[in-house]
């Protein structure tokens, strides 16, 4: 497996658009599915290839002058628990760093609504990141926003 930084904005569409449409159980809102797609153009972009078959990317988000949030990440299923997830939120958060950011933020939905959320909470605390805060309402009122953070610092 290879982490590479994308640049090209087709490219990065292409993969986000591949790998996305590939995880319904997480992705599976057509619209922000898009929306996801169309804002992957503009952020700082890392994919995962097995050999020359992208497999997995990563985008990040400036929220603030001191924090960077991991914005949208998908690996293909196959994929999963293999390494290419963390592989690629270690490339994230060198990048981070490189570029003197204090925080590293992830959002996503609260432990205990859905199964596969549960496993992508697991993720998250077993790379470092630590409970921040929970936003009930932020998407809507069946899928509360669990807020993680991780000082780089």
């Amino acid at each position: 497996m290879e982490i590479k930084t994308v640049i090209d904005e087709t490219e990065k569409q292409q993969i986000a658009r591949s790998v996305l449409e590939a995880l319904p159980d997480w992705f599976g809102n057509p619209e922000a599915r898009e929306d996801y797609i169309l804002k992957s153009t503009d952020l700082p972009f890392f994919a995962a290839y097995d050999e020359e078959r992208p497999i997995g990317f990563l985008c990040l988000k400036e929220t603030g002058k001191d924090t960077v949030e991991l914005c949208v990440m998908g690996v293909l299923k196959d994929y999963h628990r293999k390494g290419a997830g963390k592989t690629l939120v270690e490339k994230a958060k060198e990048e981070a760093i490189k570029l003197d950011y204090s925080f590293f933020q992830v959002k996503t939905v609260q432990m205990g609504i859905y199964e596969d959320y549960d496993a992508t909470n697991r993720f998250y605390r077993a790379l470092g990141f630590k409970e921040f805060e929970v936003f009930p309402s932020f998407w809507d009122e069946k899928n509360p926003c669990q807020v993680y953070v991780m000082s780089l610092k």
